[in-house]
């Protein structure tokens, strides 16, 4: 296992290989090692920096040229972004994600037709794959390459291909420094050992994740509820191409991907899902959308069915403003124009709005799962990436309560 300003970075061979993955040649994981283990560097070493920038010099000028505390998180990073420190460390990070999308795309890129070849194969024929391309995709998706991501997760090299997923696929698992696991699903393996804790015996027969790219979360939520129905959506028809085939490879088989908007679900009646989940999804959407997809959520859940949204935790009164502004890094910096904006507002007043009672909310705490054998950091390492760690808050409510 090899190292990076004292803590252990798995390398790139490490990550899982299905049947959809790209495959990477020797200096093509080693671009991705290198980039792993900046971004190890930038949240551990060169990241306590910021701290130390903003309590020696940042907050002592703030005071002296405007006679008090910075009053939230904005005035913070106006202050911070004068400071050659952190223009240094915001720089590398933004270029080093610059330089994952880089990667990624030329990898995808380099063997795409042996890619589409394999989807094809996976997908060809299977009702479990419905793309429309009447569904439009909407403006806060469109109008920028989020985690610049060069076309977004939508984007296509030519008509009909995956190479938006296969690139978003085989890069997650270098920006994440392997924290997510061997096939970057850390997210679905924390919800599905949350549920195994607190709910064992529940059963859910049908559920609807919302949001969901190429499935990464998806699949592992599948797998451990076999009986259970599963419909996936999204907007992006080259994700899901690549989600739906990567789901057969990994034998995911009880998940269907559709193509469409979660602002509007009436092709599905009321009450007729027993759980709607989004993951890290919420903070990708409007303020005009946000707050139709929970409604509508709301709507197609069936009676003591569990809504669950996984984000990362909201700026409470409680949360300093510093932290505030460290967390609010990818909305000014890395294409997340909503990230500020919906982890500043009140997502329990959002889901009481859409229809919840007060009782019936809940936050429970979920962190990435992944093979210690082979990732013994996501067992040790509390390193957090510019605030943010491989750890969510599950945002949730049981429709008229928790099931008997």
């Amino acid at each position: 296992m090899s190292k990076s300003s004292g803590v252990h970075v798995p390398p790139y061979r490490a990550v899982t290989k299905h049947d959809m993955f790209p495959s990477a040649t020797l200096d093509e994981a080693a671009r991705f090692d290198f980039i792993t283990h900046m971004n190890k560097f930038l949240a551990s070493s060169l990241g306590a920096g910021n701290k130390i920038a903003y309590e020696a010099r940042v907050l002592p000028a703030f005071r002296k040229e405007h006679g008090r505390d910075p009053k939230d998180r904005f005035e913070i990073r106006h202050a911070m972004n004068r400071d050659p420190f952190h223009q240094l460390w915001s720089a590398s990070k933004r270029n080093t994600m610059e330089m994952r999308q880089q990667n990624g795309r030329a990898i995808a890129l380099r063997q795409l037709d042996e890619l589409d070849a394999r989807a094809n194969a996976l997908n060809a024929g299977k009702a479990t794959l419905q793309l429309d391309p009447t569904v439009e995709v909407p403006r806060y998706q469109s109008a920028v390459d989020i985690h610049c991501m060069p076309g977004c997760y939508h984007g296509e090299e030519r008509p009909g291909d995956v190479s938006a997923g296969a690139n978003y696929d085989s890069g997650l698992f270098a920006t994440t420094a392997g924290a997510l696991g061997g096939l970057s699903d850390g997210g679905g393996q924390a919800v599905v050992q949350w549920l195994r804790a607190n709910y064992p015996n529940w059963k859910p027969r049908r559920v609807l994740d919302i949001g969901c790219t190429i499935g990464h979360n998806v699949v592992p939520l599948a797998l451990a509820y076999p009986e259970a129905e599963f419909i996936a959506i999204d907007t992006a028809a080259a994700s899901l191409r690549y989600g739906h085939a990567r789901a057969q490879a990994l034998g995911a088989m009880n998940i269907t991907f559709i193509q469409h908007n979660g602002e509007d679900l009436s092709r599905w009646g009321d009450g007729c899902f027993d759980w709607v989940q989004t993951t890290m999804f919420l903070h990708e959407l409007s303020g005009k959308a946000l707050p139709q997809i929970i409604r509508e959520g709301f709507r197609v859940l069936a009676p003591h069915g569990l809504m669950l949204h996984v984000e990362q935790p909201q700026y409470t009164l409680d949360m300093p403003l510093y932290e505030q502004f460290i967390r609010d890094w990818d909305a000014f910096n890395n294409n997340e124009p909503f990230w500020s904006a919906m982890h500043g507002m009140d997502l329990k007043q959002q889901m009481v709005s859409a229809g919840f009672a007060p009782e019936e909310l809940f936050v429970a705490a979920v962190k990435a799962v992944a093979d210690r054998t082979i990732f013994p950091e996501a067992a040790t390492d509390e390193t957090e990436d510019h605030g943010r760690a491989a750890a969510w808050h599950a945002y949730g409510a049981w429709k008229g309560g928790e099931p008997k």
